[in-house]
């Protein structure tokens, strides 16, 4: 009896030293396909970027010049994306964690919409972008139009995560608050929305994500056009599309190619560090506020 306990304890063991290696041998291959990545991105790109390529406009179809243009309707149209989503995406996952029964068929239906849309490809959010923004309401090719059809794509990856954030946070949080006498609104806004910050700042991380590195659904919405936008209604080319344009369309655009990826790695390495320290800051200050 002792040696089949221990061979059963052997097997066990066994078992799970194997499924420890596989999760690490897992780990290790993902991250040495991203470093693989970024090093061939940064080995070529790095040597062509210089402050002037920052600054200058492009020339020759984007094989000369620089990416002024190009940052700033990437910056706009981000901007326009993220200032829609942030206060819609925010308030439908406080409406459906903490107003709308989970079993309710009002919130499984909007749960099942969200993982829906969350799947849909970028070339159908593009051609419904198109036609509603582009042409219904008629903003034409342009900033603000490419922007709210990301916001669109964008919404239910910020809406799920920030919705799993609030549901993370035990619900003692909730019955103390209301044992202290707090409104519903203190509640959320004091002690639940700073508990469910890493949820949301994974939604806004992820989102940001998707949306910078866009290319489809942008193509029919904000347009190719690579000059500098003097509003939201003019058209204007992200360095996503510009990417794209330079190594398929246009011959000899390798290396413009590369330092704009280059700077859209950082750009996006950038953003998401700055909203990391931004959460952690502001949740660091609201404990020490409490």
């Amino acid at each position: 009896m002792a040696e089949i306990k221990q061979s059963r304890g052997n097997r066990i063991t066994l078992r799970e030293w194997l499924a420890t290696s596989l999760v690490w041998a897992t780990a290790a291959l993902v991250t040495a396909i991203f470093l693989w990545i970024v090093s061939d991105i940064l080995w070529h790109g790095m040597g062509y970027l210089s402050w002037e390529f920052l600054i200058s406009e492009p020339e020759n179809a984007g094989r000369e010049g620089g990416i002024a243009s190009i940052l700033v309707s990437t910056v706009l149209i981000i901007g326009v994306c993220m200032t829609v989503c942030l206060p819609v995406g925010v308030g439908t996952a406080v409406l459906l964690a903490e107003f709308t029964p989970s079993d309710s068929w009002f919130a499984r239906l909007v749960r099942r919409s969200l993982d829906v849309l969350a799947g849909v490809p970028s070339i159908v959010f593009g051609l419904f972008g198109n036609v509603l923004f582009c042409k219904v309401l008629g903003l034409g090719f342009s900033i603000l139009s490419g922007g709210l059809t990301l916001a669109c794509m964008v919404l239910p990856i910020l809406i799920r995560s920030t919705e799993e954030g609030f549901l993370a946070v035990p619900n003692e949080y909730r019955l103390g608050a209301a044992a202290l006498g707090f409104s519903r609104t203190t509640t959320i806004f004091q002690i639940l929305l700073p508990a469910a910050i890493p949820g949301l700042v994974v939604g806004f991380v992820l989102g940001v994500g998707r949306a910078i590195a866009e290319t489809a659904a942008l193509i029919f919405t904000s347009g190719y056009v690579d000059r500098m936008p003097e509003s939201l209604l003019d058209s204007g080319r992200t360095l996503s599309v510009h990417i794209f344009d330079l190594s398929m369309n246009i011959s000899g655009g390798d290396k413009s190619a590369y330092a704009s990826a280059s700077v859209l790695l950082l750009l996006l390495l950038l953003i998401n560090g700055t909203a990391a320290w931004i959460a952690k800051r502001w949740l660091h200050s609201r404990v020490i506020s409490g």
